[in-house]
């Protein structure tokens, strides 16, 4: 089993050979829920690709604990970046997107109502909604042993969408009548690849125009229909291992 991972703040001011104090929130999951005792591994990580790797030093109460640090790594940023704009799923199924992208790897994730979504975002639902998708991705990001957890960014409209596809080095539509495979699109090997997952309903004539314009063409994943709460994984995928990210 590899070490269990948590989150803190900041490492800037560690150091391999010092220590480090976890409590609170994260303190009492240590303590009270996986039970660590002393000799244990962990990482702390401040979820932007720093870690600390040691052994509990000692426990304190129900929600605190001392970790000697033993080695400190940090991640290079990823080449290219994926950035997948999810169109809203109905229920549940949008932590569910959320948590198997980034338990598969994917870099950010982009809330997007678009026009034929069910589910649409507003007032203090759209808050407590993109909470949840944020703290999802946390979790998902220490229970897969991330150092750098995705980026889950404020909705966006469909113009704003195109911009974003426009400024990509690769931009995509996954699109069940795509005539492209994505498994034989040109990728590049630096930049950003942006892709974007459309709803149950599919993405409208009009969103199709305006993507278009901004230089993202549809590709197909393959000869099955996905869920919107699952293309985006299976898409993420199959990028992280043609770029030889999964290499």
């Amino acid at each position: 089993m590899t070490a269990p991972v948590f989150l803190v703040e900041s490492l800037a001011d560690v150091r391999a050979g010092g220590t480090l104090t976890l409590d609170g929130p994260e303190g009492r999951h240590a303590v009270s829920v996986r039970r660590l005792r002393a000799g244990e591994e962990v990482v702390l990580t401040d979820g932007h690709g720093a870690g600390a790797y040691g052994t509990v030093a000692a426990v304190e109460g129900k929600d605190r604990l001392t970790v000697a640090v033993t080695e400190l790594r940090t991640e290079d940023p990823p080449r290219p970046t994926i950035t997948v704009v999810q169109a809203l799923p109905k229920g549940d199924r949008g932590e569910l997107a959320v948590e198997t992208m980034t338990e598969t790897g994917v870099d950010a994730i982009v809330p997007w109502p678009a026009a034929r979504c069910v589910t649409q975002w507003k007032g203090e639902r759209a808050a407590k909604a993109l909470g949840k998708w944020r703290a999802t991705a946390r979790e998902a990001g220490k229970q897969s042993r991330r150092l750098t957890f995705p980026e889950v960014a404020d909705p966006l409209t469909t113009k704003q969408v195109a911009a974003l596809l426009a400024d990509a080095d690769f931009a995509a539509v996954l699109h069940e009548e795509g005539s492209t495979p994505l498994a034989t699109a040109e990728l590049p090997t630096e930049g950003r690849i942006v892709l974007v997952v459309g709803p149950e309903g599919g993405v409208s004539p009009e969103e199709l125009t305006s993507f278009a314009e901004a230089g993202a063409k549809p590709y197909r994943l393959g000869t099955t229909v996905l869920r919107t709460s699952t293309a985006g994984t299976a898409a993420t995928a199959l990028l992280l291992g043609r770029t030889g990210r999964w290499s």
